[in-house]
């Protein structure tokens, strides 16, 4: 097979020759789209519930979540809890970290820090090391922050002088 193109093949009338089968076959490709890139988790031990999932039960365990989806029950990990924005949990959250980009509606306890972006609406009680919450997002409920969980166990109580009263 040759490199170059045999000029005696191509039409007098200055067109250029129409290309064969084998060389359009090869080309195709160029013409079709590359696939979409699969989204890989932020984290690599990061579960996703997805967008059109609603899941009812119990999540437990030491790594993160994220939620696009909807969730029903409690959640006791050792990682970070993400809600993103359009997704809605409903039950107790236990988490090193939550941020809200969506709904929960339930208590948030032990947290180290808690984040309610904009989009963000929390329905519960909140205890966490840190709060930040965003302009535009709504919580209702009792709010401790700030607190060590030691403290926060502690807090009720108090002593004067040598008696301890509650």
């Amino acid at each position: 097979m040759a490199i170059w193109k045999d000029s005696s093949t191509a039409p007098k009338d200055g067109a250029p020759a129409p290309a064969d089968a084998a060389t359009k076959n090869e080309l195709d490709f160029l013409r079709e789209p590359a696939p979409a890139p699969r989204r890989a988790p932020s984290q690599s031990n990061e579960s996703v519930i997805g967008a059109e999932i609603t899941f009812v039960g119990k999540i437990d365990g030491a790594g993160s979540v994220r939620i696009a989806g909807k969730f029903e029950g409690d959640v006791n990990i050792q990682g970070d809890l993400t809600i993103d924005a359009g997704a809605k949990l409903t039950g107790s959250v236990r988490a090193k970290s939550v941020a809200v980009a969506g709904e929960i509606e339930g208590n948030i306890e032990g947290a180290a820090r808690v984040e309610v972006l904009a989009t963000g609406m929390v329905t519960g009680d909140v205890k966490a090391g840190t709060l930040t919450v965003a302009a535009g997002s709504r919580m209702r409920g009792h709010v401790e922050f700030g607190w060590s969980e030691g403290e926060l166990a502690n807090r009720g109580a108090f002593t004067l002088g040598n008696r301890q009263a509650s």
